[in-house]
């Protein structure tokens, strides 16, 4: 098994072009796509994948000068490792907004659904919180490296395709025991980017940074109580899933996701988290609800 925390480029460019496919939909009727599933070693596929191709789905509905603004969508049921079928409703197309609704189906099974909502370019007031300062992305390690670096300490299930490289790469501002973090403040900061560069297609975009959004956002509210994925404590599922996209961006060059969690109770944990590019523009926001159960050590 490859464990590979820094690719060539060569072998770089092949796991961007793979991320890539992943968000190709192939049509199969009018508003209705098909696509794959990355297999990431997770019982259910990625939420992050999920929200991605249901992203593009709608977009490919949508002329091209009215991009998304907002989305807004619920895990509903467990998706498996095989192709999902997406079929988009067309809401309404008003002068300045589009609203459109898409369905996630597997096996005739509805495991996910969202809204989004598409607005062509207007000028108005502007402002946005400053980005944190923190240390840059040169320098630090990235997440793969960590779960290398721990690779006997973490489940069986994880030390096959929980360390394989991919195409999008992580680095911890403040570095964490994958395994058995310590009780912290659920505040948290890591840089994404993909690992060479993508074609100038903004839907594409906006998708990837869909997929990376559910990456470690319910991080956020195991961290005051220092549990995390692969701790065998907890039992961890995304519940729903929302996000604005407020300004341009490449995810081929650094973002900095700054993560809390404001409450957690009743079994689920809500999280928040925010998008800058290196220079401090605010590209995105989101927010997530997830389950949080912990596991009875019996």
């Amino acid at each position: 098994m490859t464990t590979m925390t820094d690719p060539d480029p060569a072998t770089a460019s092949r796991l961007v072009d793979e991320l890539v496919e992943l968000m190709r939909l192939e049509p199969t009727g009018t508003d209705r796509f098909v696509a794959q599933s990355e297999d990431l070693g997770t019982p259910a596929v990625f939420g992050g994948q999920v929200l991605g191709q249901a992203l593009r789905a709608a977009s490919l509905t949508v002329d091209a000068d009215r991009p998304v603004h907002s989305m807004h969508a619920y895990f509903l049921l467990p998706g498996e490792h095989a192709p999902i079928e997406y079929t988009v409703d067309r809401v309404r197309d008003g002068r300045s907004f589009t609203t459109r609704h898409v369905v996630a189906r597997q096996e005739g099974r509805t495991i996910f659904e969202m809204s989004a909502s598409f607005q062509t370019a207007s000028d108005g007031v502007e402002h946005q919180i400053a980005a944190p300062e923190v240390q840059a992305p040169e320098g630090l390690m990235n997440e793969l490296a960590q779960r290398v670096a721990v690779r006997d300490r973490l489940p069986a299930v994880w030390r096959d395709k929980g360390l394989a490289p991919h195409g999008l790469e992580f680095r911890q501002v403040e570095p964490l025991d994958p395994v058995n973090p310590v009780p912290r403040a659920s505040a948290n900061q890591m840089w994404v980017r993909a690992i060479a560069p993508l074609p100038d297609d903004p839907l594409l975009h906006r998708a990837l940074l869909a997929y990376a959004s559910d990456h470690g956002l319910l991080r956020a509210a195991m961290l005051p109580h220092g549990l995390s994925f692969f701790s065998g404590q907890v039992r961890v599922a995304s519940l729903d899933h929302a996000m604005w996209f407020h300004r341009d961006f490449r995810i081929d060059d650094w973002l900095l996701y700054s993560t809390d969690s404001p409450n957690a109770n009743g079994a689920r944990g809500l999280c928040r988290g925010s998008f800058f590019t290196r220079d401090g523009q605010l590209v995105a926001s989101t927010a997530q609800e997830g389950m949080l159960r912990l596991k009875d050590r019996r």
